[in-house]
């Protein structure tokens, strides 16, 4: 019986670290044009160690700065071999009283946690 306890909870943790490996998804960059009145186009770029469908990110959000989301980019596909990877986002309508967005990525095992950025939208 202690035998199979011990193979149990060793399984458990291999199927724990096996998961965490690839961690929380990084902004690593964020480029913002605007292209309009109150109108932007953001080109981001994340960082995560994507192990395939069970594992990548997954999106990535901005945030008004009351923690709204403003918009988001989905990503359709694991980037195994493509890191960091840049996606854009055109069209971005944004109310004249935000002057900052918050960049977060999103991945399909950790959800939200890994580092952000915060950019200022630019006048012109």
């Amino acid at each position: 019986m202690k035998k199979k306890q011990l193979f149990a909870t060793i399984f458990v943790t291999v199927a724990i670290a096996v998961t965490a490996f690839a961690g929380e998804a990084d902004i690593t960059q964020v480029e913002v044009i605007r292209t309009g009145p109150d109108v932007y186009r953001f080109s981001v770029s994340v960082l995560h160690k994507d192990e395939g469908w069970d594992h990548y990110a997954d999106r990535w959000e901005l945030l008004a700065p009351d923690g709204r989301i403003l918009a988001t980019r989905t990503l359709y596909h694991p980037h195994v071999d493509e890191q960091p990877f840049t996606r854009s986002l055109n069209s971005v309508k944004i109310p004249a009283d935000i002057a900052q967005v918050e960049v977060r990525a999103h991945c399909s095992v950790h959800a939200n946690g890994g580092k952000s950025q915060t950019v200022s939208l630019p006048e012109k």
